[in-house]
């Protein structure tokens, strides 16, 4: 009796321990079987015309769905998965989702790799309740032919269920996007420093960034302030900037930074506190990401209405400069922005897309006794001229 008892107590336990780990919030990092490793019931097929999309642990799905596997032929082309072995496709209108367990009220970035295969013109759709957005995956941004892509939301309940889906309808039923490495990171709005209105100016606070990933993470347009995957900061163009950490690139400062893509068509800007008719100075670092991009690499800088070109000029002994200009604010809040002057591509492919590199942007008000100081040091050097002249 005592050893019925015994089972009967473990058998509650394991219960109580299994809704225990099904009721708590997400971690930081890969989603439950986000990268599509863990195997079916029945293990993978290996027939990839009889997909069976009901035993995909951890997911949901509904349509054409299809587990895929490295190097699988599809037509002409072979299929590349980026992280490991195993991925999805999405056929027409197909969906996979996934029950998550948020904090109501907190932003979040999910962070996910991409491919398009026999279409030009396909997109994924990523969605919670109350937030959705449509990432075009038309753009091929490096030669592999896989993107990392970031999109940040608010968790309107503590009960999210975040669906991936392909809203596009092809004569193949089967072409679609395929999605691997599924991430999910909740994000902290850095404090403003008391000697910088920018806010993130350092670009440490972005979305998940995986280790074993050299991609680095595109940010595509969102002209939402509040829902941005970079705190403080807007993507306002119709093509992504990229988010890359110094395990993989070379950063100016800390561990984080921003690669300017594709021209002005991939810019980045932030709304920052100033004082009307007051004089400010905008310093940023300047820089090459190491990854092979070919020269030359330039940006056009905006603060307030002052606007300047800026070229990279490579030395020997750095990777990048620092660069600064004065504006005066005409009203309580100012515009800055960046964009890449050229279009660069990598220098051994000639294909992947890259740019300028900016990181510790710093907007700080020019004080009096500093323009006190600056016009002293003027006379002087005036006054130096002068006595040369005469003098010879």
């Amino acid at each position: 009796m005592a050893k019925n008892s015994t089972s009967s107590s473990k058998g509650i336990f394991l219960v109580l321990f299994i809704v225990y780990l099904a009721s708590v919030s997400a971690d930081d990092g890969l989603l439950l079987n986000g990268d599509f490793e863990t195997p079916p019931p029945n293990g993978f097929s290996t027939d990839p015309m009889d997909p069976d999309p009901t035993g995909i642990p951890s997911w949901t799905s509904k349509g054409t769905v299809e587990l895929v596997e490295s190097s699988q032929r599809q037509g002409a082309m072979i299929l590349v998965i980026p992280g490991g072995t195993h991925a999805v496709r999405l056929g027409n209108d197909a969906v996979i989702s996934q029950d998550l367990k948020l904090e109501k009220g907190s932003i979040y970035s999910v962070t996910f790799s991409s491919a398009r295969t026999c279409a030009q013109l396909e997109s994924l759709n990523v969605s919670v309740p109350g937030s959705s957005q449509t990432i075009d995956l038309q753009t091929v941004y490096n030669v592999h032919g896989w993107d990392s892509y970031a999109w940040a939301f608010e968790a309107e309940a503590d009960d999210v269920l975040m669906t991936f889906r392909n809203p596009g309808m092809e004569d193949d039923p089967t072409c679609g996007p395929i999605i691997d490495d599924i991430a999910i990171k909740k994000l902290f709005t850095p404090e403003k420093p008391k000697d910088n209105a920018v806010i993130n100016g350092d670009f440490e606070e972005g979305p998940w960034l995986f280790r074993n990933s050299s991609f680095g993470v595109l940010l595509p347009t969102n002209l939402d302030e509040e829902m941005t995957s970079l705190p403080g900061w807007t993507v306002e163009s119709n093509r992504a900037v990229r988010f890359v950490d110094s395990y993989h690139f070379s950063v100016p400062q800390g561990k984080r930074a921003v690669e300017l893509l594709s021209g002005k068509e991939g810019i980045i800007s932030q709304m920052v506190e100033t004082k009307p008719d007051k004089e400010y100075t905008m310093t940023f670092n300047l820089g090459e990401a190491g990854d092979k991009c070919q020269q030359p690499l330039a940006i056009m800088a905006f603060a307030g209405d002052q606007a300047q070109t800026i070229h990279y000029t490579p030395n020997s002994n750095s990777t990048f400069q620092t660069a600064s200009f004065n504006f005066t604010a005409k009203a309580d809040r100012s515009r800055v922005a960046f964009y890449s002057v050229y279009y660069n591509t990598r220098g051994d492919d000639r294909t992947s897309l890259c740019g300028p590199v900016v990181d510790d942007v710093r907007v700080r008000g020019v004080s009096a006794a500093w323009r006190v100081g600056l016009a002293g040091l003027q006379l002087f050097i005036g006054l130096i001229l002068v006595m040369l002249v005469t003098s010879v």
